[in-house]
């Protein structure tokens, strides 16, 4: 059960004996920042009407109990000094030194930040907000007590949020809930995480709060006296096992994990393993798989519930056994397994190194590896200067859900989930992303859009020349989840120079243009003034930069294609009149075509050119043979000198179950499993192949294939994955030329 009321704060002597062995120089520094604070924030209060001062000391003490350094408790003593009161941090830094008044500074928000005009939709406190949290979260990696501090005063600021109005208090528990909670799990502090995520379940959701809380609470005897009922059976069994030094205690029970379990398993509160569970610390790791054997052997294990965290720690570095059994009963029952310094670690994180920092010579190794994670965490921060973009870049990628792969070597890769070969290949060396042209996954080939997967073992392929494929910063593709491998990708591309940019995007703007069946039709000159080009040469370098992607032309291309046939429809009455000479005023329409033209006139498509839904059409009076439709960049159809018999026509209303037939041409490298794997990418796209008919030559294989589509954005979509391929070249639409 979460606490909402503000405890007694504490008096300095208090907080000073968390530290008994506190050196005469630390303990003056901290009684220095004391008086000094209480001083400068005399005479201001709270929403709740108490002194300031008091949410000051509570920062403090918060840090007390991790048992931070005295500079991070005389900086959290001080830490609304200079946002709040006239010191200054040059004042700090004549009085206190370097290390603190940073240490302010970095928590210290931005009064003075301008409002960026291009986003004025959102207040100025909410850019300085967004701004204040990427400059925290930068300076994470040079000292990383910054962040600990500021996970303090919201975790005091959360305890006392009932005093702010409703609207303030889910606006800050959805910040808390975003960012802090999973911060705080990235850090490895449990304690902090758990008790930010109940505080903000409670205002974000508090009748499901409400539910799990007073569920608890009436079970609590029943479910107190069963777990010393599962401890003393365990105890039991250790002893005679000769593990006597064990520890066993109930597991906290945190509301919003409950909540989460609940929901995805959308199972009832009786059913969530971790309403009933025990921890057993012992003193060294041997033991630990010593107490599972114990327990495995006492109680029937459950399959699939059993996670190794000792060999394979989380990515935050966490350790410990987890395994779910089932009791005499049938009763399921989580236990966890771990030694102390495995539980100070899960419960205090990166902050347990000053917790040991006196009884440790040297570098600390175990903090040197936390802190180089969290510096490979924020590499891309710099190089995103709009704060709104980058708080949602920390959001997809550092505090998401995460995936384990493994190099060839066994090494650990750490990504966000639905992270892909790319993303991993940019995650080890940069120069390896850029000439990643392929990837196995347990030594079989899969496409570069693949997601991984935990356990995934991965194989770079290279070239030992080469960059980026513009299509990897296609977000439509999927090619790239990181905004690190984004980074770097735009960051090669920009690099190069402007001819082979132009080039570049000159080859992008084809590729695109004949996959949506325009090459023909739509000028390059006519693309460029779309995104407000006037140059079409600046339109072509920014394409082949990365700075606009195929997706984003796909969508412009394919909406003013729509416009300007509606408007034509408009401008002629609805009607299209017929360019020919052939008189009447029937209306006829089939497969989805109006069409003006004599009576009975029999409407076709086209087979060497299958027009699809999305496609610029125009008609053709055959002899015997009624009107026949051809795409207006139809290569045959150009062939014919005959303006008089074309007819203006356009798609109607096309019904969701019709499918239209259209050739496609894929070519590759051949390898085992090509035709599967495309055919795999047609299937997802719920799609149907009528015809395949494969050609090899010289290791090059020409794939034709009939697909059934409903419009042409389907097809090219299908068409964009199946580039994405391992050895496919190029999958495009396919003229038959009779």
């Amino acid at each position: 059960m979460v606490s909402t009321t503000t405890s007694t704060p504490v008096n300095l002597q208090s907080l000073l004996a968390n530290f008994p062995d506190l050196s005469l120089g630390d303990r003056m520094l901290i009684e220095r920042a004391y008086y000094k604070a209480e001083t400068a924030h005399a005479g201001q209060v709270r929403k709740s009407g108490e002194p300031y001062f008091i949410h000051c000391v509570a920062v403090a003490q918060i840090l007390a109990d991790m048992r931070l350094d005295a500079e991070a408790i005389a900086a959290a003593l001080m830490h609304d000094i200079v946002e709040d009161t006239p010191v200054t941090i040059d004042d700090l830094r004549a009085e206190f030194g370097q290390n603190v008044s940073s240490m302010v500074a970095g928590v210290t928000k931005l009064k003075k930040l301008p409002i960026n005009v291009e986003k004025n939709t959102r207040s100025r406190n909410a850019d300085r907000e967004l701004e204040y949290i990427r400059k925290m979260l930068l300076t994470m990696g040079d000292d990383v007590r910054v962040v600990l501090i500021k996970l303090a005063d919201r975790l005091h600021n959360m305890r006392t949020l009932g005093y702010m109005n409703p609207d303030k208090q889910k606006a800050i528990a959805q910040e808390t809930m975003d960012i802090f909670a999973p911060l705080a799990n990235r850090l490895g502090i449990w304690q902090i995480k758990w008790e930010l995520e109940d505080l903000s379940f409670r205002y974000l959701d508090p009748e499901a709060y409400k539910q799990i809380a007073s569920a608890l609470d009436e079970r609590r005897a029943d479910r107190e006296d069963y777990l010393n009922d599962i401890i003393d059976s365990l105890r039991k069994a250790l002893n005679e096992a000769l593990i006597t030094n064990a520890v066993i205690t109930g597991r906290p029970k945190h509301i919003y994990s409950i909540y989460k379990k609940m929901s995805r398993k959308q199972a009832a509160l009786d059913q969530i393993y971790d309403v009933r569970a025990v921890r057993v610390i012992v003193a060294t790791i041997p033991l630990c798989y010593l107490v599972l054997g114990e327990v495995h052997n006492l109680w029937r294990p459950i399959p699939g519930e059993f996670d190794d965290y000792i060999a394979a720690p989380k990515d935050n570095f966490y350790q410990s056994l987890h395994t779910a059994v089932l009791d005499n009963n049938g009763k399921t029952v989580e236990v966890q397994i771990r030694t102390w310094e495995m539980h100070e670690h899960a419960e205090y994180g990166i902050a347990a190194h000053w917790r040991y920092k006196e009884g440790h010579k040297g570098k600390d190794e175990n903090f040197e590896r936390r802190l180089n994670y969290l510096r490979r965490l924020m590499e891309f921060g710099p190089e995103v200067e709009d704060p709104e973009t980058f708080i949602e870049s920390m959001k997809s990628e550092v505090f998401q859900d995460r995936v384990y792969a493994f190099t060839p070597k066994g090494d650990i890769i750490d990504l966000p989930s639905g992270a892909t070969p790319i993303d991993f290949a940019y995650h080890i060396h940069t120069d390896i992303g850029h000439r990643c042209r392929g990837a196995k996954v347990h030594g079989r080939l899969v496409p570069l859009n693949y997601q991984l997967r935990t356990g995934d073992q991965v194989e770079i392929l290279i070239y030992k020349r080469g960059g980026p494929s513009m299509d990897w910063l296609n977000p439509n593709l999927g090619y790239v989840k990181t905004a690190r491998a984004l980074a770097k990708i735009r960051h090669w591309f920009r690099k190069q120079n402007r001819e082979k940019h132009v080039a570049m995007g000159r080859e992008s703007l084809e590729r695109e243009l004949r996959r949506l069946g325009l090459l023909e039709s739509m000028s390059f000159e006519s693309v460029a003034q779309l995104f407000s080009y006037s140059k079409t040469e600046d339109f072509l370098a920014a394409v082949g930069a990365g700075d606009i992607n195929s997706a984003q032309i796909a969508n412009r291309v394919l909406e003013t294609e729509q416009q300007r046939r509606q408007q034509e429809a408009l401008d002629n009455g609805a009607l299209l009149k017929p360019k020919s000479k052939v008189p009447g005023t029937v209306l006829d329409s089939t497969q989805g075509v109006q069409i003006m033209g004599t009576g009975g006139l029999m409407v076709g498509l086209a087979k060497c050119c299958n027009p699809t839904p999305g496609d610029a059409i125009i008609g053709y009076v055959t002899r015997g043979r009624g009107v026949t439709v051809h795409r207006r960049d139809c290569v045959q159809l150009q062939s014919l000198n005959e303006p008089e018999r074309l007819l203006d026509v356009s798609w109607g209303h096309v019904a969701k179950e019709q499918r239209y037939s259209v050739p496609v041409e894929v070519i590759a490298y051949d390898r085992e499993g090509l035709l599967r794997d495309i055919s795999t990418v047609i299937a997802d796209e719920k799609v149907n192949m009528s015809t395949v008919n494969v050609h090899t030559r010289n290791d090059i294989a020409v794939f034709h294939v009939t697909v059934e589509i409903g419009d042409v954005k389907q097809l090219t979509r299908i068409l964009a994955k199946i580039s994405c391929v391992s050895n496919v070249v190029e999958a495009r639409r396919r003229n038959i030329v009779k």
